[in-house]
């Protein structure tokens, strides 16, 4: 246990787990979208659902949508913000079945039509597990800059994304891979050492095979 675990983190509270773990959660999700959101819905499980409302989770989430983090004061006001921004916001119950007790399941929208599907689990103290993005699973924190791959299950693609990094002197510091089924949709998850360059994040974009990539930038 270090210091963090026993004071926990800075911010508008009242919960370490609902309020700044949500706003988290929201701040990824919208940073994979990597575009201007149109339309957010949040569907809540578990205790996020039954006691969330007493704790702000619902104007964290949104909150962390607008890039808001988790010690910024404007988090009680982050409905009539994205109001401001003519996002629309609306709230409903997830049908997860056995997810973690404070997940929360966003529907994104962005202004040109790109959609996103993240399943964000708030774990305590501040610390989150993007678990699941587009109904594919995955396992990460949103702590390092964060490469996402989704591709046909075919030969080649891994050492295209690692020989791309490579080239751009990119340090893999965890990679994890996933797919539905063999020859199916598949994920690749890599945690980075270093952000990523546009020019070769655009370059996945169009290599054959690659149906979608996404990229959670720190900077």
């Amino acid at each position: 246990m270090d210091i963090f675990d026993i004071i926990g983190p800075v911010m508008v509270g009242p919960s370490s787990s609902h309020t700044a773990g949500a706003v988290r959660i929201g701040y990824i999700a919208g940073k994979l979208m990597g575009e201007p959101i149109a339309k957010a819905e949040i569907l809540l499980y578990g205790s996020f659902l039954a006691t969330g409302k007493g704790h702000g989770t619902r104007k964290a989430l949104v909150a962390g949508l607008l890039g808001m983090k988790p010690d910024d004061m404007r988090i009680p006001d982050s409905f009539e913000i994205a109001k401001e921004h003519g996002i629309e916001v609306a709230f409903g119950e997830s049908a997860l079945r056995d997810a973690h007790p404070n997940t929360a399941q966003i529907f994104l929208t962005s202004v040109t039509g790109k959609k996103l599907e993240v399943v964000g689990e708030s774990l305590g103290g501040s610390r989150i597990n993007i678990a699941q993005i587009d109904g594919i699973s995955t396992n990460f924190s949103g702590d390092y800059p964060t490469l996402v791959v989704h591709n046909m299950d075919q030969p080649g693609h891994v050492a295209e994304v690692t020989s791309m990094l490579a080239h751009k002197s990119v340090n893999i510091a965890a990679m994890q891979l996933y797919r539905a089924g063999r020859g199916g949709n598949s994920v690749m998850v890599l945690e980075c050492d270093q952000e990523v360059p546009e020019e070769g994040i655009n370059w996945l974009r169009h290599a054959e095979g690659v149906v979608k990539v996404t990229y959670l930038g720190l900077e």
